[in-house]
């Protein structure tokens, strides 16, 4: 029987409703993670009397605590909601956490880099937390062959949103009179605090519209949630060998994903560092967000053809070319390319890694495996701004620390090479179908 018209309404109303808060926390991962913050948090840094390479390596460390952070709470956190519900509860607390960490960084003094620190720590466990749960619900929401388009559409949708907003920071903060804003500074200030009011506003759909999973019934009621969230998470290890090709594509995806994520969050300092203004930086990163709209819709065409393995082996490709270029890079002009070429492969390589690795898990055990995937990247991907901070001290200088990223490209897509994703499959839908003759729903 074909869908009746007000299903397939009601279908497109939740996945619309689940791709837009991709639209609203894009603004924290453009204006504060990758555009406009980190030359702000280098010019506190610098005001607090350290020099251009310690700023530089400041900002990477801040990085790679986050991502400590958030990779320690993560897991527990994954299992605890499968056991009990409540993947959107969960959702809301990280994305408010995040909301209002957000908007506190508007008030930072002169040169307070240690309580700036802590702010952008707090906000990242927001953003990150609140990702776990939000992209728990893809395989709830997500009918047979959709999973990769409504990823990719996740992504395009975030590249709008935040680009929309990053494009107004820009013009507040180059042109401030045009605004009745007394200055540039005081522009930077109100754009952070625009990025909290915009990630709450638009998180509204999520929580409306998109069902709560039903509960994967674990065990007997009144069991200690904290108990068995641990031991859940100990069953994931223990059997991790049952999902052989699912560990492997999660080692491939640590490596290169932590190479996307250093680039992102370390591009401005770096430019920043050697003298490319802020203006040209962030006008380069909307270059970046509105590129990224068609090329990750094209991401998603491509999987249909290639499949989600080769297209994000196509994508590693391209960021490997943009790791050696960025050795060379010394004018705005060549940030300006690079900038292009991240665009055209972004948001495809990371939705369709998402997707991918959404295709080999279970979904009744949904929640748990994504804070297994989101906390493992969490802990590798310390590692990517960690070496380029300590590099940048070591040599006084941040050039050598961006080819220090072509080894995470490399070693990434070779193992990635290696997975089978149909057998992972297979053996997802087998766990799910050993669950369900269980009497588990």
């Amino acid at each position: 029987m074909n869908p009746t018209p007000n299903a397939d309404r009601a279908y497109a109303r939740v996945v619309n409703a689940w791709c837009m808060y991709d639209w609203a926390n894009s603004a924290f991962a453009t204006t504060i993670m990758a555009a406009m913050f980190p030359p702000f948090y280098r010019s506190l840094v610098k005001a607090a009397g350290f020099g251009e390479a310690d700023a530089t390596a400041f900002w990477g460390y801040t990085t790679s605590i986050a991502l400590l952070s958030i990779a320690i709470l993560a897991p527990v956190l994954g299992a605890i909601s499968d056991h009990t519900g409540g993947k959107k509860r969960y959702a809301a607390f990280f994305a408010s956490l995040g909301i209002i960490s957000t908007g506190l960084l508007a008030f930072l003094g002169e040169d307070t880099y240690v309580l700036a620190s802590i702010l952008f720590i707090l906000g990242n466990v927001g953003f990150a937390g609140a990702n776990i749960f939000y992209e728990s619900l893809l395989p709830h929401i997500a009918v047979k062959d959709d999973i990769d388009q409504i990823s990719t559409r996740g992504y395009a949708l975030g590249y709008v949103g935040g680009g929309i907003l990053l494009v107004i920071n820009v013009l507040w903060y180059m042109k401030p009179e045009w605004f009745f804003i007394p200055n540039a500074g005081l522009a930077l200030r109100i754009s952070f605090f625009s990025v909290a009011v915009w990630w709450a506003l638009f998180s509204i759909p999520l929580f409306r519209s998109v069902p709560e999973p039903p509960l994967a019934q674990l065990g007997q009621t009144g069991v200690n949630v904290v108990r068995a969230g641990f031991g859940r998470l100990a069953s994931t290890f223990r059997h991790i060998r049952q999902y052989k090709q699912l560990l492997l594509f999660l080692v491939a995806f640590w490596l290169y994903n932590d190479g996307i994520g250093t680039i992102i969050k370390m591009a401005t300092a770096y430019g920043d560092e050697i003298g490319i203004s802020l203006t040209d930086m962030t006008a380069a990163l909307i270059i970046t967000q509105f590129v990224g709209i068609p090329f990750s819709f094209g991401f998603g065409w491509l999987a249909r053809r290639l499949g989600a393995k080769r297209s994000i082996l196509l994508a590693l490709g391209v960021y490997l070319l943009i790791s050696i270029a960025g050795y060379f890079m010394t004018t705005a002009a060549h940030f300006y390319v690079l900038a292009f070429m991240v665009g055209t492969v972004q948001g495809g390589s990371q939705a369709l890694s998402r997707s991918l690795y959404g295709a080999m898990v279970p979904k009744s055990q949904s929640a748990e495996f994504f804070g297994f995937f989101s906390t493992s990247s969490k802990f590798a991907g310390i590692a990517g701004p960690l070496l380029f901070g300590v590099v940048s001290q070591i040599a006084g200088g941040s050039r050598l620390s961006i080819v220090s990223l072509i080894v995470f490209f490399t070693v990434g897509g070779f193992l990635l090479t290696r997975v089978d994703e149909r057998e992972g499959i297979r053996v997802a839908k087998e766990e799910d179908r050993k669950w369900s003759n269980q009497g588990i729903t």
